[in-house]
C-alpha cells in the first residue's frame, strides 16, 4: 500500500472514529430513538467520502502529484549532428541554433509590419495562457471538472473581447465613427464585456459540484491570475506599440540581450550561485548581462531613433486602411548636444556629445531589463519548482515552452507602459477625439467654440473679421 492510500485510509478512519462519537453524544442528550437516528444520519452524509474523488480536496502540497516530464522534440538532425558532444555542450548547441532561429523569425516580422506583429503578440498569449491552464489541469488531476476547459477558454475570449475593444476605440476612432454597428458596440463596450463575463460567472456557479467545491474554485483562481498575467501583459506590450515600434523593440530586445549573455557569462565563467530558485544562474552571468545589456541598449537606441518607420506612433489611416509610421520626430528623437561630466572628460577627451534624449531613457529601460526583468524568470523558476515540473511545455527543443521565453518580457512590458505614462506621455489625443465624436452635434459645437476662443487667446488663431 501506498502513502498515497493510508493517509486516505486514515482519514476515513479519523471520520468514522468521529462519527461514532458524535453519535455517543447524541445518544447521551438526545430525547429517543428517533432523536439519535437523526443525529447519526445527518453525520453520516457530511462526513460521507467520495471513494473516486473525495480525496482531490484534502490534499496537502506534499501531495501534489509530479508533473509527467514533456516528451523531447529535438529535430532528429540536430541529434545525429551533435550525438558525440556531452550533455552540456549538447545543450549549449540546442539552445544556441534554436536562439538564432527564433531570432531570425523575430526579424521577419518586425519586416512583415505592425499587424502582423500584433498577430505575433496575441499568438504568444494564446500559447502562454494554454502552457499555464494545462499545468494547473495535469496538476490538480481536474479531468472530471464540469466545464473547467470550456470556462478557462470562455475567460480568456472575454478579457480579450474587454482589451481589445478598449484598443479600438482609442486608435480606429475615424475608422469606428463610419461604421454604425461599431459605434453600437464601442459605445457599449465595456457594459457588453462586463456582461459576457457575468454570463462565464454564473455558469460557474452553476457547475459547482459537491465534494468538488475547493479543487474547483482553485481552478477559477489559477485561471483568472493566468489571465492577469497573460492577457494583461500583452495587451501593454500592444499600447507600446503603438506608441512607436521603438518603444516595443528596445525593451524586448533588451531583455533577449540579456538573456542571451547572461546565459553566455554564465556558462563560461560563472562560478558563484545567484539564487537558490535557479542553481544554475551566478552572479558573473548577471554582472555580465548587466553591463552587455546596457552598451547593447544604448547603442540599439542610436540605430532606431534614426529612422521615422521606429519612432513615430503607429495611426491607423482609414482613407488607405491599413496603419501608417509617418510624423515629424519628437524632440525626444531629434540629436541634441550635451556636456560630457567633468569625470569623463580626462578619459573621453570630448567637451560635448552628441545623443538622442532618447538613448538616456534607453539607459533606464536597459537597467531595468537586466537588473529586475530576471525576477520575471526567478518568479517563473519559482512556480515550476512549486508544481515539479521542469519547463511549462516542450514547445521549443533546449528553451522548453513559450512562457519559459517570456516570463521576464512580461514584467518588463509592464514597466515599460508605466515608464511611458509617467515619463513620456501626456493625455492621448486619438482617446479625446473619439470621445468628442460621440457626442450630440450641439455639445460638439460648444466645444468647438470654446476651443477656439482658446486658441484666439493664446495668440494661436487669429480672430475672424466680423462684417
Amino acid at each position: 500500500m501506498g502513502e498515497r492510500e493510508r493517509k486516505i485510509l486514515e482519514l476515513r478512519h479519523r471520520a468514522a472514529g468521529g462519527l461514532g462519537a458524535g453519535a455517543a453524544a447524541a445518544a447521551r442528550e438526545g430525547d429517543g430513538a428517533g432523536g439519535d437516528h437523526e443525529a447519526e444520519s445527518t453525520s453520516d452524509k457530511e462526513t460521507d467520502i467520495d471513494d473516486k474523488y473525495g480525496d482531490l480536496d484534502s490534499r496537502t502540497d506534499s501531495d501534489i502529484p509530479e508533473v509527467p516530464p514533456s516528451s523531447d522534440r529535438t529535430p532528429e538532425v540536430l541529434k545525429k549532428a551533435l550525438s558525440g558532444l556531452s550533455a552540456r555542450w549538447k545543450n549549449w548547441w540546442i539552445r544556441g541554433i534554436l536562439t538564432l532561429t527564433m531570432i531570425s523569425l523575430f526579424f521577419l516580422i518586425i519586416y512583415m509590419g505592425t499587424f502582423m506583429l500584433m498577430l505575433l503578440v496575441l499568438g504568444i498569449q494564446v500559447k502562454c495562457f494554454h502552457e499555464i491552464i494545462t499545468i494547473g489541469y495535469r496538476v490538480y488531476r481536474s479531468y472530471e471538472l464540469p466545464w473547467f476547459r470550456t470556462l478557462s477558454w470562455y475567460f480568456l475570449l472575454c478579457v480579450n473581447y474587454f482589451f481589445y475593444g478598449e484598443t479600438v476605440a482609442d486608435y480606429f476612432a475615424t475608422f469606428v465613427q463610419r461604421e454604425e454597428q461599431l459605434q453600437f458596440l464601442i459605445r457599449y463596450h465595456r457594459f457588453i464585456s462586463f456582461a459576457l463575463y457575468l454570463a462565464g460567472f454564473c455558469m460557474f456557479v452553476l457547475s459547482l459540484v459537491k465534494k468538488h467545491y475547493r479543487l474547483q474554485f482553485y481552478m477559477f483562481a489559477w485561471t483568472h491570475v493566468t489571465l492577469l498575467i497573460t492577457v494583461t501583459q500583452s495587451h501593454l506590450v500592444i499600447q507600446n506599440l503603438f506608441e512607436g515600434m521603438i518603444w516595443f523593440l528596445v525593451p524586448i530586445s533588451s531583455v533577449i540581450c540579456n538573456d542571451i549573455t547572461a546565459y553566455l557569462f554564465g556558462f563560461f565563467f560563472g562560478r558563484t550561485p545567484l539564487i537558490k530558485l535557479s542553481p544554475k544562474k551566478t552572479w558573473e552571468g548577471f554582472i555580465g548581462g548587466f553591463f552587455s545589456t546596457v552598451v547593447f541598449g544604448f547603442i540599439a537606441a542610436y540605430f532606431l531613433a534614426k529612422y521615422q518607420y521606429f519612432v513615430c506612433p503607429i495611426e491607423y489611416r482609414s482613407e488607405v486602411n491599413s496603419f501608417v509610421t509617418e510624423c515629424e520626430p519628437s524632440e525626444l528623437f531629434q540629436l541634441q548636444t550635451y556636456s560630457v561630466p567633468p569625470l569623463l572628460k580626462g578619459v573621453l577627451r570630448w567637451d560635448t556629445v552628441s545623443l538622442y534624449p532618447f538613448q538616456i531613457h534607453s539607459i533606464a529601460l536597459s537597467t531595468f531589463a537586466s537588473l529586475i526583468g530576471p525576477f520575471g524568470g526567478f518568479f517563473a523558476s519559482g512556480f515550476k519548482r512549486a508544481f515539479k515540473i521542469k519547463d511549462f511545455a516542450n514547445t521549443i527543443p533546449g528553451h522548453g515552452g513559450i512562457m519559459d521565453r517570456f516570463d521576464c518580457q512580461y514584467l518588463m512590458a509592464t514597466f515599460v507602459h508605466v515608464y511611458i505614462t509617467s515619463f513620456i506621455r501626456g493625455p492621448n489625443p486619438s482617446k479625446v477625439l473619439q470621445q468628442l465624436l460621440v457626442l450630440q452635434p450641439e455639445q460638439q459645437l460648444n466645444i468647438y467654440k470654446t476651443l477656439k476662443s482658446h486658441l484666439i487667446e493664446k495668440g494661436l488663431l487669429q480672430p475672424s473679421l466680423k462684417l
